[in-house]
């Protein structure tokens, strides 16, 4: 139920981030970066108003379980200073092969108090399609620019790091109020950073007329980082990002048959060759699971 719930929020995150796109176009990066949040804590201000509860209620709470929005924001620079740098291609790789080593730490070590999760014999088939598909995606851009692939990577580790401590301070206070604390302490930094790297901002799109969709990256933002309150303690970090990333593929294949047609590239290739890892590997847990549960039924039948 929780990996599925996964998958779903990695398709959520594609539309968010095609939408976010759309409004970076119109605006520049950082200025739809501080849009973005705003809309967020407006929207999440509303959601707490419905639901009646406090939207910033008093906690015990370490000072860094309130540091989750912040560290997000740095997904965006890095991210933003890897681009040009090398390709695209190379970013999503690097950022994935950083998510990737990061979930595997934390599951096994319990760092931000996650629950600790050894890993797992039967999910080497997931990482080993992984680490191909990563293979594939990466080009010669990478032995370029060294400090743009420490960027990216640092990009994949900020991403784990981050919804780490939102659901430390979701299950605290509540996973609505979590998300919009998360965007509220996040806010004040994206001003800031848009006013201090205006340079980096792209050129503003020439698309008139007002588009209201634009805006709703900020909703779909909300939604992720509550769902993802809600089901980071009972999904290890590991499947959690392989899951939402093959959602973010099938989503992101959708999206460009509606708009440019998918193009056969490494991105598209490295893709699927962890989705099919990854079906795989579910496939055998699954098989695995109700091997263990037959075994378990007949072993009490005979006792009985």
């Amino acid at each position: 139920m929780y990996k599925l719930i996964a998958l779903i929020t990695g398709i959520l995150i594609s539309v968010m981030i095609s939408i976010n796109g759309v409004l970076a176009q119109q605006y520049g990066v950082f200025p739809a970066t501080v849009i973005i949040h705003a809309v967020g804590v407006v929207f999440a201000l509303l959601a707490c108003a419905v639901k009646r509860v406090k939207p910033f209620p008093r906690s015990e709470s370490p000072w860094w379980f309130y540091l989750g929005g912040v560290i997000g924001i740095l997904t965006t620079v890095f991210n933003i200073f890897a681009f040009g740098r090398i390709s695209m291609t190379s970013i999503v790789a690097l950022t994935l092969l950083g998510q990737t080593v990061a979930s595997i730490v934390v599951d096994a070590t319990g760092w931000f108090g996650m629950t600790r999760r050894p890993f797992r014999k039967l999910s080497l088939i997931g990482l080993v399609f992984c680490l191909a598909g990563i293979a594939l995606m990466l080009d010669s851009t990478v032995t370029e620019a060294s400090i743009a692939v420490w960027f990216s990577l640092a990009a994949g580790l900020t991403i784990v790091v981050s919804r780490s401590i939102n659901a430390r301070l979701g299950a605290k206070i509540g996973a609505l109020q979590g998300s919009f604390v998360n965007h509220l302490v996040g806010l004040p930094v994206t001003i800031i950073v848009a006013l201090v790297a205006s340079g980096y901002m792209l050129p503003t799109s020439t698309v008139s007329g007002f588009r209201p969709w634009i805006y709703l990256g900020g909703v779909l933002g909300v939604a992720g980082v509550l769902i993802f309150n809600i089901i980071i303690p009972k999904v290890s970090q590991f499947d959690l990002t392989i899951l939402t990333f093959v959602g973010q593929v099938f989503t992101g294949v959708i999206i460009d048959l509606a708009t440019v047609g998918i193009t056969f590239d490494a991105a598209f290739i490295g893709g699927i060759v962890i989705t099919g890892g990854i079906a795989l590997n579910l496939a055998v847990e699954y098989y695995e699971v109700r091997r263990s549960n037959k075994k378990d039924t007949n072993s009490n039948q005979a006792s009985q």
